[in-house]
């Protein structure tokens, strides 16, 4: 198939890279186009119409106002080739996505959220979790693509924003596991016990787990080199608080915690900075 592709970032590239090891003839472009980064089997373009002449296109942006930005302000969806699928893979709000399936119906272009799960490193071993959601027929479409991609496709359901909620909701029980892990660390080092023996008994006893033998590795070492970014991790914080509706107690700590560390600095540290953060300040 003819696929095009937007955002070449780490997790981006690894992505686009994927989908031409997989057989298919890839075209990407970049917002950004000093920081596009050269793949093997990829094909830069110089605008976003012209990824949009493909079967399938793939969108990897940062967040809702930089689809907004590159693809509604100048209505790039319109120019899309007759029996094209949209595939938006990444962390957008509720809202947003609605308001893109709205604009895709108009227009009669197939339209499937389907943000990953998943660090640069899974993206470019081909294992991230996909959830998908949207038209069935849509999904059938996307569904081999995303599974070149993928340790597994996850349909979540007929409307796209069902795909968006999960992955709000899983992000926001990162950090709330982060966090959990920091304050863990706080009593009990105040007390002698050291960190490495604490999370060996937890990840072997209680919390066995991808996301907790991530991130007590990097309290552990101390290494908060940007997986994902501590900004971003506020950015779909704030996501999680406006779909929410209703206050929800440890979402709220969450993010006033997600933030301060974001305020003192941090934004481009991995957002497991906030277990730092938390443990500075103990």
């Amino acid at each position: 198939m003819e696929i095009g592709f937007i955002g070449l970032g780490r997790m981006g590239s690894a992505m686009a890279h994927n989908l031409s090891k997989a057989g298919h003839t890839v075209r990407a472009w970049n917002r950004s186009s000093g920081n596009a980064r050269s793949i093997d089997g990829v094909e830069l373009v110089a605008s976003p119409a012209e990824v949009f002449q493909a079967d399938a296109v793939f969108t990897m942006l940062s967040d809702d106002a930089a689809i907004r930005a590159v693809l509604i302000e100048p209505d790039v969806i319109r120019t899309a080739r007759p029996g094209l699928v949209h595939v938006v893979t990444a962390t957008i709000s509720v809202a947003f996505a609605d308001e893109l399936l709205a604009l895709h119906d108009e227009v009669g272009v197939d339209y499937v959220s389907a943000p990953v799960f998943g660090r640069p490193e899974i993206a470019e071993a081909g294992q991230l979790n996909v959830m998908a959601a949207g038209r069935t027929m849509a999904v059938a479409k996307a569904q081999p693509l995303l599974e070149a991609l993928a340790r597994k496709v996850w349909v979540m359901g007929t409307d796209p924003k069902q795909a968006n909620v999960a992955k709000i909701a899983g992000n926001m029980m990162i950090t709330m596991a982060i966090e959990a892990m920091a304050e863990a660390v706080a009593l009990t080092s105040r007390h002698g016990l050291e960190r490495e023996a604490f999370f060996d008994l937890i990840l072997n006893t209680l919390f066995a787990g991808r996301s907790y033998e991530t991130y007590s590795g990097k309290i552990v070492r101390g290494d908060f080199e940007a997986g994902f970014r501590a900004a971003l991790g506020l950015k779909d914080l704030g996501l999680a608080l406006a779909a929410a509706g209703n206050r929800l107690p440890m979402l709220d700590a969450v993010h006033a915690r997600m933030a301060e560390a974001v305020s003192a600095g941090f934004g481009n540290k991995d957002w497991s900075i906030m277990a730092d953060y938390t443990l500075r300040h103990a």
